[in-house]
């Protein structure tokens, strides 16, 4: 695949269960070597888009892309240069872990065993316990090194810290993810659905927020920390009533104002200080304050 060429491209597609619509006209485009977050609300369309990609579903209109190739007509050939994780992962209970990841490294033509001995200690996995007696935590754990293990191309990760305490959960953030992409920079591609956006604060370099099954934000990290931002003040007196342009909430306590701002922060400010606030600040959203504000 050219350097140029997007990892993902979604192309206005729609999928409904039977009446109930999950994605309407739903375009995306990930470009390569950049972890991506796929943002919303439970039902938003997020798995139901992961499992067109996957071609576990099939788009009633619209078409996708998947490392250059059809997801339909080329399945094989792009499930051999990706892994995804599931939010709900199941194993077969009678086998351990050592035969687990035995079994689903049959299916690789590359495993890398100095990452499986490492994620196993890091997470402190017994390879001989069963798999059928493992916690929710540590099947996504089995789940989690046998996505990473192969070192594919394309990482698929749906809510794939689900069930992790919180210390597995950002040393698995930080150093896993982090290390996957670094070891190959501009190569490998990340796409994670996530709820706890706060925790993949520092790795999402791009995201969309979808909601309904639809679009409704895509940008930069970045450009969204630019755009989005938190003004405050504090007044000498009550604050008084105040239409603000650009602003998309307003919000009084006493002689305090704070006010959440989509591309006027500048101007919010100015406006701010003609009225002679004894202090003013501004600063940029984080990527879940961003989520919250776009779907006000």
């Amino acid at each position: 695949m050219d350097e140029s060429t997007p990892a993902i491209v979604v192309d206005h597609i729609a999928y409904a269960y039977g009446r109930a619509e999950a994605i309407h006209d739903f375009s995306l485009t990930v470009p390569r070597g950049k972890c991506y977050g796929l943002f919303g609300r439970n039902g938003a369309g997020k798995t139901t888009t992961m499992k067109c990609l996957l071609n576990l579903l099939r788009p009633q209109s619209g078409q996708m892309c998947v490392l250059g190739l059809d997801p339909v007509r080329q399945d094989v050939e792009v499930k051999r240069r990706l892994a995804y994780v599931p939010d709900h992962v199941a194993f077969y209970p009678w086998m351990s872990v050592r035969e687990t990841l035995e079994y689903l490294a049959s299916f690789r033509s590359h495993w890398n065993r100095d990452i499986e001995r490492d994620l196993l200690q890091r997470f402190r996995l017994d390879s001989r316990q069963l798999t059928g007696a493992l916690s929710k935590g540590q099947r996504t754990q089995v789940a989690l090194i046998s996505a990473i293990c192969p070192e594919p191309e394309l990482l698929l990760l749906d809510e794939p810290t689900s069930g992790l305490d919180p210390i597995v959960r950002r040393e698995f953030i930080e150093t896993v993810i982090g290390a996957y992409q670094e070891s190959a920079p501009g190569q490998r591609t990340i796409l994670v659905s996530t709820h706890l956006i706060a925790e993949f604060e520092g790795l999402i370099d791009e995201f969309t927020i979808m909601d309904g099954g639809r679009n409704v934000l895509t940008l930069g990290a970045d450009d969204a920390r630019e755009r989005y931002q938190k003004i405050r003040a504090r007044f000498p007196v009550a604050v008084p009533e105040l239409k603000l342009e650009g602003a998309i909430s307003i919000r009084k306590t006493g002689r305090e104002l704070e006010v959440i701002a989509n591309g006027a922060g500048k101007g919010i400010c100015e406006e701010l200080q003609r009225l002679g606030p004894e202090a003013l600040t501004r600063e940029a959203l984080s990527l879940e304050e961003i989520f919250v504000a776009a779907l006000k």
